[in-house]
């Protein structure tokens, strides 16, 4: 048996988030994401616990209750506006678009829907109201260098993540 996860380790994992009612995978990351555990959560704490202890090569599955990390879902968060209203370059389905409301607080809102005269964002979590299953498949288990606890995860000179491997479902 390998090193085991625990605070002060470098960890690479992969993971899929699913709707726990139809099943269908939501998001998925199949490049090595790596992170130093206990210095930097990449995850929701939830997840984390349940990487306490295991080692390379397990899958776990983490079920989790958006309601319980993101709120229950606010109707109020979401818009429809004249698409004339909206820049051209705000114009893409899954779009992202940060607004800042008269308090300066931003929000990150994603554009839902859309048709040639109206458009729909949504400033909601995408997991909100939703119960989904995490699974991670952990890749490496080691002791971080000192340069990665500073930085809180993998330390990449001069790399470049392939944009192929970064899939939205």
């Amino acid at each position: 048996m390998g090193e085991t996860i625990r605070d002060g380790k470098f960890v690479e994992l992969t993971y899929k988030v699913t709707d726990g009612k139809s099943k269908h995978v939501l998001t998925r990351v199949d490049f090595p994401l790596g992170y130093v555990h206990g210095h930097n959560e990449i995850l929701a704490p939830s997840v984390h616990k349940q990487l306490e202890g295991k080692s390379a090569g397990d899958v776990i599955e983490v079920p989790i209750d958006g309601n319980q990390i993101f709120g229950p879902r606010d109707e109020s968060l979401v818009f429809t506006d004249d698409i004339e209203n909206v820049p051209e370059e705000y114009r893409k389905l899954g779009g992202s678009i940060l607004m800042e409301s008269n308090t300066g607080q931003t929000r990150s809102f994603i554009v839902t829907w859309m048709d040639d005269e109206k458009l729909t964002v949504d400033g909601n979590n995408p997991l909100c109201g939703r119960a989904v299953v995490f699974t991670l498949e952990i890749l490496t288990v080691r002791d971080a260098t000192a340069e990665e606890t500073q930085a809180g995860g993998a330390i990449l000179a001069d790399a470049a993540i392939d944009p192929s491997l970064l899939r939205p479902v």
